[in-house]
C-alpha cells in the first residue's frame, strides 16, 4: 500500500466522547452493577420492587 507523503494530525475534540472518559464511566457502571447484585444477595430479595 502506498503511504501518503503527509499524514494529517488529528486534534482531540474539546467536548464529547473521549476514550478515557468512556472507559472510566464503564468501570463505574460495572462496579455499581456488581454492588447492586451483592446487595440484593445480602438482603435476600430484590431492591427494585414495585
Amino acid at each position: 500500500m502506498i503511504d501518503p507523503p503527509v499524514v494529517p494530525k488529528r486534534k482531540l475534540p474539546r467536548y464529547g466522547f473521549h476514550t478515557h472518559t468512556e472507559r472510566v464511566n464503564g468501570r463505574w457502571a460495572m462496579i455499581g452493577f456488581i454492588a447492586l447484585v451483592l446487595l440484593e444477595f445480602r438482603l435476600g430479595h430484590g431492591l427494585m420492587n414495585w
